[in-house]
């Protein structure tokens, strides 16, 4: 569907009106009210008429996430008929509901089988603005540490390994999703405005890879090297991919520093080095992304020199972001 139809834009404004709705209501009631309009307007942006599995995609995400809504209400109402019930149970069933919504570990089995089946901006939406209502949240309520610190570490240990023996781009980009959760887990315990830092670097850094890769229209790691536009989306591309998994000096490392910092000052060390070790091996599948393409010649004929990559400035700002503002860091704070 083209960005203009008036449908689409009607679906994006619900979209962002019950992520907006959700954060900003001070009772339970009028958060899940807001969780359910996004759910509702996210459907049927799904649908992709030249994509088969769109549909499987949707009714997929559309039983989790209705299952974890049903879950959330059902304690919701607990909490106002009986008041005396514990808390902190109320608020671990209510964060169990929130992390399967953004499809962290171990509740994370539906969310590369949905990317599958999605078109790219979709997938971005999906691994960007969908998350932001639940992790808001979140921070909300007063969770149990143990908890979470297993949570965190198992989202970073299935989205490391969960990649490796992955040849679509969509699912590589999934796991490298799920890995993520856990490190802005790891910042939403230490502070929200690390978490905030982390999840806007995010968002920068996976649109600047999912524009290139919807560019290539390239499904398999085995298209990438014969998908290219023009030669210096080699270089482009694996800026990014070396930037999303941490590799110094690229902007992805700057909330990984942040963050292995304060696990210092907040004695986590052991953690903070399984989460180290983890993220090397989500480092190795991106290298993987790209090293076909520079192993492999550009299979192009001459005479077809018209291609040309769209979105071109954007991308090219985006990456200069990446490759140049970190070392600009301590000269700005």
């Amino acid at each position: 569907m083209s960005i203009f139809n008036p449908s689409k834009l009607l679906f994006m404004m619900m979209l962002f009106l019950g992520t907006m709705i959700s954060i900003s209501s001070n009772s339970w009631p009028a958060t899940w009210m807001g969780l359910e309009i996004n759910l509702m307007a996210f459907i049927p942006l799904m649908s992709f008429k030249d994509n088969m599995l769109s549909t499987e995609a949707a009714m997929k995400y559309f039983i989790i996430q209705a299952m974890a809504s049903s879950l959330m209400l059902t304690f919701i109402i607990f909490n106002f008929i009986m008041p005396f019930f514990n808390e902190m149970i109320i608020n671990l069933i209510i964060s169990l509901t929130l992390l399967l919504k953004m499809g962290a570990a171990p509740f994370h089995m539906w969310f590369p089988s949905v990317m599958e089946g999605l078109s790219w901006m979709n997938c971005f939406i999906l691994m960007t603005w969908q998350k932001l209502a639940p992790f808001i949240i979140l921070s909300y309520l007063t969770f149990n540490q143990s908890i979470m610190m297993f949570v965190m570490l198992s989202s970073i240990f299935i989205g490391s390994i969960g990649g490796l023996n992955q040849t679509s781009t969509r699912k590589i980009m999934a796991y490298s999703s799920i890995n993520h959760i856990g490190w802005m887990l790891s910042a939403m315990m230490m502070s929200e405005n690390m978490w905030l830092i982390y999840f806007w670097l995010y968002i920068i850094l996976s649109s600047t890879i999912i524009l290139l890769l919807n560019n290539m229209s390239s499904q398999h790691l085995n298209q990438i090297p014969l998908s290219w536009k023009l030669p210096i989306t080699k270089f482009i591309l694996s800026i990014n991919l070396m930037s999303m998994g941490g590799l110094p000096p690229f902007l992805g490392f700057l909330p990984k520093w942040i963050i292995i910092q304060n696990s210092f000052y907040s004695n986590m060390q052991i953690p903070i080095l399984l989460m180290i070790l983890c993220t090397l091996i989500t480092l190795f599948y991106y290298i993987r992304m790209m090293m076909t393409s520079f192993m492999i010649n550009n299979i192009q004929l001459k005479w077809n020199q018209s291609s040309k990559m769209y979105n071109f400035y954007l991308i090219s700002f985006l990456t200069s972001t990446s490759l140049f503002t970190l070392p600009l860091y301590p000269l700005m704070f």
